[in-house]
């Protein structure tokens, strides 16, 4: 897992709960953070922005979507796959 990719995204989504980073652990939910479906919502956009990715994420159905997000690991993960898409 790269470390930078991880950092960022834990970063991104501390800011969006309102917590500090120490307190978002790789097996936290984004449920269980606090965060709601607008916070979910600012969060893909924030990662989007960040590293400079589309993330295929419906908003309207998440269950739907093919972007995993049931833990930040999960995230983590669906978000250093598609950087390392975008630089393939």
């Amino acid at each position: 897992m790269s470390d930078s990719v991880k950092d960022k995204v834990i970063q991104i989504i501390a800011e969006q709960a309102v917590l500090e980073v120490s307190d978002v652990k790789m097996d936290s939910s984004l449920e269980d953070l606090g965060i709601d479906s607008l916070g979910l919502v600012e969060s893909i956009f924030a990662i989007e922005e960040a590293f400079d990715i589309q993330v295929p994420f419906n908003a309207n159905d998440p269950s739907e979507s093919e972007f995993d997000i049931s833990s930040v690991a999960a995230i983590v993960k669906a978000v250093e796959q598609l950087v390392a898409d975008q630089k393939a």
